[in-house]
């Protein structure tokens, strides 16, 4: 029982802090999906929907102290110490992680819960089947604690969960100002945006039946495709049925677009351009301090290299007010979808550097003044 019981505590230990340290090469990615789940619940529990949005407007500060806790807490059981504090605590969390994917898997609302971020998706119900595995683990672990034994003494234990703690905030801090160590989205260095638009070339589509409600005479029926009613009958609604779930059917990249102010989608004149240009994505102009100093020299460096500069952001009214009225650095302003915008930019604001539809070299806010040596 020794034996199994200290085996089942470092795989959890290992795994906790392996997903902690994944998700911690991106805090926004976990916030996001923090936001998806707050923004279904909204949704579907309309009286908790402003108490959801609340929980929404601060789901980073959430994200960092989830992923410092899930590693800390595998720190924890690796070292053995506080058995039944870290015991108990890690059954908590995998009890709270599990309630996550099960609601996700039973409910279809929510694809993938970011288990291990960007880098390993994991559909809703491969994460529920695993925290459930993990949860037969940890069990195993709180009915056998008293075979664990600490691997140090007290006072090294005590010394390495502070350093852990200060070393997975640091990380943290880190690629919020430059950019995720590793990166696991479409928007990679080399990548082309108007390719990975496209649909893959292996894409095999969803098989779907249609069914068709008409009415006659106060009668409603269902029809196919193949026996529609005559021009008697009224139509009422469309059902879309599944049949077969397609494979790899949807582009790398989505709803990427790029609009200017009286909405003309620009995304191919810009992007096919063959030239050296830069896109920079930022996400509102509140607060400009940290960043405005490197922009402005990035503006005077593309200016002198008769490179053009774009700004791409969320909110059009502002961003324009702020580059092109109140500074003139006269450049064009396009609007790109949240949801794109999110996937795109991981800081805010942060720098591409663009060739065509090529991503040549991109940077986060902290490394803008980098780009001036490109």
């Amino acid at each position: 029982m020794k034996i199994l019981v200290n085996i089942c505590r470092v795989i959890v230990g290992v795994l906790f802090i392996f997903s902690g340290l994944v998700k911690a090469m991106d805090p926004h990615g976990l916030a996001y999906k923090m936001q998806e789940f707050f923004e279904v619940w909204a949704t579907s529990v309309p009286s908790l929907a402003s108490f959801m949005h609340w929980l929404s407007d601060y789901a980073l500060p959430f994200a960092i102290i989830m992923i410092t806790l899930e590693i800390v807490v595998g720190v924890g059981m690796l070292l053995g110490t506080w058995r039944n504090f870290f015991t108990w605590l890690i059954l908590l969390l995998i009890i709270f992680f599990g309630f996550l994917t099960g609601y996700a898997a039973l409910s279809g609302k929510i694809a993938t819960c970011g288990c291990f971020g960007d880098c390993i998706p994991l559909t809703s119900i491969q994460s529920f089947i695993k925290d459930l595995i993990l949860f037969v683990l940890i069990l195993i672990v709180l009915f056998g604690r008293r075979y664990i034994v600490p691997v140090l003494t007290p006072a090294i234990n005590v010394l390495l969960i502070i350093i852990s703690i200060a070393l997975v905030l640091f990380y943290q801090w880190y690629v919020m100002r430059h950019l995720p160590t590793v990166d696991c989205l479409p928007f990679k260095k080399g990548g082309n945006i108007l390719q990975l638009r496209k649909m893959p070339a292996d894409a095999v589509p969803d098989k779907m039946e249609y069914r068709f409600v008409y009415q006659k005479a106060g009668k409603k029926e269902t029809f196919t495709v193949k026996d529609l009613p005559d021009s008697t009958w009224s139509f009422v609604s469309r059902q879309d049925i599944l049949i077969e779930k397609g494979k790899n059917n949807q582009p790398p990249i989505k709803d990427f677009s790029l609009n200017t102010s009286s909405g003309n989608d620009t995304t191919e004149a810009v992007l096919s351009l063959d030239a050296t240009y830069y896109l920079f994505f930022v996400k509102d102009v509140s607060n400009t301090d940290y960043w405005l100093d490197a922009f402005t020299q990035l503006y005077n460096y593309a200016k002198k290299n008769n490179r053009l500069v774009y700004i791409v952001t969320t909110n059009m009214k502002d961003a324009n007010d702020f580059f092109n009225n109140r500074n003139n650095f006269n450049v064009p302003v396009f609007n790109l979808d949240a949801t794109a915008f999110k996937t795109a930019a991981r800081t805010n604001p942060e720098l591409y550097l663009m060739h065509g539809p090529v991503i040549k070299d991109k940077w986060g806010w902290a490394d803008i003044k980098d780009a001036v040596k490109k």
